[in-house]
């Protein structure tokens, strides 16, 4: 019987929102987030280059992806975020609980 090597699932990704995290614009990013982590994406980088601002529903949307990701054994990160996001971040403590870096 001859061994056959199976191509492994990716279960990292990185994915770059198309604008701005606000309330507005979330129902299809959460949509397509929940379908990453069913279609067992487990270490997700989100790239906010293209990403200017977040509100408290953005904030929301990462926490509940942060804790998705963590109850499935993995993480989130987050990745070129703006000088105002990281300020953001940093005064609600975001990196306490995901990685953040900017630009």
């Amino acid at each position: 019987m001859k061994n056959e090597i199976l191509p492994q699932k990716a279960t990292a990704m990185v994915f770059k929102p198309e604008g701005d995290l606000v309330a507005a614009k979330l129902p299809a990013l959460r949509e397509k987030l929940r379908a990453l982590v069913a279609s067992g994406i487990l270490h997700l980088t989100l790239d906010l280059a293209e990403t200017q601002m977040v509100d408290s529903a953005g904030l929301g949307l990462l926490i509940s992806a942060h804790n998705s990701l963590k109850k499935a054994g993995g993480a989130l990160a987050v990745t070129h975020a703006s000088n105002d996001i990281l300020e953001l971040f940093k005064t609600m403590r975001i990196q306490q609980h995901f990685s953040v870096s900017g630009n």
